[in-house]
């Protein structure tokens, strides 16, 4: 018999009892112990005390299966008892559970695949009780170890929170300044792009203005709100790619062939920008800020609400900015509106428009005030808050670093200060007061 199989101690009075459940359990994985009384049945737990099972017939000379079983508690108080009784003695039966702690009893005759049954559920049983006490052992001892733990942890977690803490914000400042240098990545991206169209020098920056004025008003998520600006910064990003003579031409002077051209540069500003992840929402504004609000815009035709908000606000500004810059200073403002309500419930969308009215009229007129006002050129350390920038201001590589009618605050002066050491300008700045 394996070492390691349960071993049940069966005590009755009767040889042929002892024998017929001796070969019932040949071919079970069980080692059965026998003990003719119950006198040889306490000496046999004496000792071998890692018994798991005793079962018990309870009517036994000299004494009774409920006192030998209740005996046996004192020496393996652990162990599963089972008492065998005759249907006459249920009585007995229930003594021998109430005073020897008997799990069950079992009616005899008995069936032998049933007891069979119920000697592998009692086995089952004390291995559970077994792994429940080692299991809670291990628990109690444990406890007494972290509660050993318990006061030096304090004082570990009392540090270590104060150093989380520290941790936490520096973390916050790390992070806030990643999402300064993001927003400066995406002005830098858009300033390269009016370098390299210089006919539109200030258009995209002047477009993200008007843009976060717009959806500052329809739009209460700030996260939408940046994506919207950061489209509006980005939108024409796809001309990159075109020729000197595609960019410089108008478009009414365009042939078929430079038409098409012209337009793929809102998929390929969508393209351009599609591997960054975080970007691809500004992307899909970029490839429909050409679409018209009647559906016949490009590059999908869409139409109506089915034009991201994005989109329809960035081409509200794009064409009022195009075409206030491409008009005389005196005309500017009024030719502007004048196609604004022209395109307004056709490519554009109207109530976009109608939410553009005034921050469209309060920054273009402020531009044509500086252009009819009497404009100065002053050094860059000579730069006071409040004044007003009158034209275009680029380092001297042409890079566009303020747009012309920015009135001049502390941020931008220093701005254009650490710009005079990395990129010097020839000239000064024209301001206006």
């Amino acid at each position: 018999m394996n070492e390691q199989s349960p071993r049940v101690l069966f005590v009755d009075d009767e040889e042929n009892i002892l024998k017929a459940v001796t070969r019932l359990f040949l071919d079970e994985p069980v080692e059965v112990l026998t003990a003719a009384s119950g006198e040889e049945g306490l000496g046999i737990l004496k000792q071998d005390r890692g018994i798991s099972v005793i079962v018990s017939d309870q009517r036994m000379p000299a004494m009774s299966g409920a006192e030998f079983l209740e005996k046996s508690r004192d020496i393996v108080p652990n162990a599963v008892r089972i008492v065998l009784t005759g249907y006459a003695d249920v009585k007995a039966a229930v003594d021998a559970i109430n005073r020897g702690g008997a799990y069950r009893y079992v009616g005899k005759p008995w069936s032998d695949e049933e007891l069979v049954s119920i000697i592998h559920d009692a086995i089952s049983r004390f291995a559970l009780a077994e792994e429940n006490r080692r299991l809670t052992e291990i628990v109690n001892r444990q406890n007494a170890e972290l509660k050993q733990w318990n006061t030096q942890l304090e004082t570990f977690v009392q540090q270590q929170t104060i150093e989380i803490s520290k941790k936490n914000d520096e973390l916050g400042k790390f992070n806030e300044r990643l999402k300064g240098n993001f927003k400066n990545i995406i002005q830098a991206l858009s300033g390269l792009l009016e370098l390299r169209d210089k006919a539109s020098i200030s258009h995209s920056r002047t477009v993200a203005e008007m843009a976060i004025r717009a959806a500052s008003d329809m739009v209460r998520s700030a996260g939408e709100i940046e994506q919207i600006t950061i489209a509006s910064l980005l939108h024409d990003i796809g001309k990159i790619g075109m020729s000197d003579i595609l960019l410089a031409k108008n478009h009414a002077d365009m042939s078929a062939d430079e038409q098409a051209e012209y337009r793929l540069h809102a998929v390929r500003g969508q393209a351009a920008i599609d591997a960054i992840e975080d970007l691809r929402p500004e992307g899909l504004m970029i490839r429909h800020h050409h679409e018209a609000y009647n559906g016949t815009g490009y590059p999908d035709g869409l139409k109506g609400d089915k034009i991201p908000l994005g989109s329809r606000i960035i081409a509200v500004a794009d064409l009022f900015d195009r075409t206030f810059t491409h008009s005389p200073v005196s005309q500017a403002l009024k030719t502007a509106f004048r196609r604004i309500n022209e395109e307004s419930g056709k490519t554009l969308d109207p109530e976009i428009c109608r939410a553009l009215s005034g921050p469209l009229r309060e920054k273009y007129s402020a531009a044509v005030a500086a252009a009819g006002s009497v404009e100065r050129e002053i050094l860059i350390n000579d730069l006071l808050v409040g004044m007003v920038v009158t034209r275009d201001v680029v380092s001297g590589t042409g890079l566009l670093l303020l747009s012309k009618g920015t009135k001049l605050d502390s941020k931008n002066i220093q701005a254009l200060k650490r710009y005079e050491q990395v990129d010097p300008r020839k000239s000064g700045v024209f301001i206006t007061t």
